[in-house]
């Protein structure tokens, strides 16, 4: 196999705010896997709460380059078992497992989702993310964007009177990320009144540690509370089984679609609904979520419609959120 690595820098349309950073631009590393004449893309996007850099994932690969363009290639599985160990982050093997499978399905010529026996004749709609802003930058991008599900980003002093707000301007679903903000009592407190204003669940109200607060939200919120900071490895599923109600699933930080799929058959044995997030990827790391559609119950794969430009083309997200396939194999990517 060939390696490319190639980092790109992608301007948001919004600043994006949530309860502990701001940034206007997002670094991403896209990575390219060539062999028997097709080309898979996989994606990472940098992360200061993971301490990820773009320069730091591409130092990991190119140490290990030469084993892996020397790696004799025959499907995703066995590679991300060699990949995990080379003592590579989560992040870095994410891009390139994402990679591996886009190329595997193009060397078949059949979609992922149906070389995993699934099909897309139901899928759940997306959610449009709204960061944390005034409540009137926060009202005029909910304007801009008509959807039917907002996940709206909390974690500050005036949480409810935004939600209120922003409740006077549409009849969409809401969800709540707090990104880790809340405390137990916060939350609790908070659920009941969210519940009235057409919250479907709350993300990550706590700090990803509090379990003994997560097992009082448990037994006292009137919402369901989806796992993100608390759910990063498959190792962390069986744990989020005794303090949420569901875990949201984020690639980069498992490591790719290999562990993802683990963790979703983990999650529903255990009977937990299931989300994947995103981490305001390009159309690369969507196109590969997207794959996992009719596995899932809620699904975050805004990245793209959060960007002021896009650097790919696969699965191409329509108003209100609906979804058109491209008939490339794989996760459907080619790089613009």
């Amino acid at each position: 196999m060939r390696i490319t690595l190639k980092k790109f820098v992608l301007p948001l349309k919004h600043t994006f705010s949530i309860s502990r950073e701001s940034h206007d631009f997002q670094d991403t590393l896209i990575v390219s896997l060539s062999h028997q004449g097709e080309t898979g893309y996989g994606e990472s996007t940098s992360n200061p709460y993971y301490r990820i850099t773009v320069e730091s994932m591409v130092a990991e690969i190119e140490a290990i380059r030469k084993e892996v363009e020397a790696y004799e290639f025959i499907e995703p599985g066995a590679f991300h078992e060699f990949l995990t160990t080379r003592q590579l982050t989560n992040f870095a093997i994410c891009a390139l497992d994402l990679a591996a499978h886009d190329l595997y399905g193009k060397l078949l010529g059949k979609p992922l989702y149906a070389l995993w026996g699934t099909n897309i004749d139901r899928y759940p709609v997306s959610n449009y993310t709204i960061g944390i802003a005034t409540i009137e930058k926060m009202v005029a991008r909910i304007k801009e964007t008509p959807w039917p599900i907002y996940k709206i980003k909390l974690g500050g002093d005036n949480d409810l009177a935004i939600v209120r707000e922003l409740r006077q301007h549409t009849d969409a679903v809401f969800r709540i990320d707090a990104n880790c903000a809340w405390t137990a009592k916060e939350t609790i407190s908070n659920a009941p009144l969210l519940k009235e204003l057409g919250v479907e669940f709350l993300e990550q109200p706590l700090a990803a540690d509090d379990w003994q607060g997560m097992e009082q939200v448990m037994h006292g919120s009137v919402l369901p509370v989806i796992a993100d900071e608390s759910c990063i490895v498959e190792s962390d599923v069986k744990k989020c089984g005794l303090h949420f109600s569901g875990i949201n699933i984020k690639l980069t930080k498992c490591g790719g679609l290999t562990p993802a799929l683990r963790m979703i058959r983990e999650a529903r044995q255990l009977g937990l609904k299931v989300m994947v997030g995103c981490m305001t990827e390009s159309t690369v790391g969507i196109s590969a979520i997207a794959q996992l559609l009719p596995q899932l119950d809620y699904v975050d794969m805004d990245g793209p419609l959060l960007l002021r430009e896009d650097i790919a083309d696969g699965v191409k997200i329509l108003e209100q959120g609906k979804l058109v396939f491209p008939s490339l194999g794989g996760s459907g990517i080619s790089l613009r």
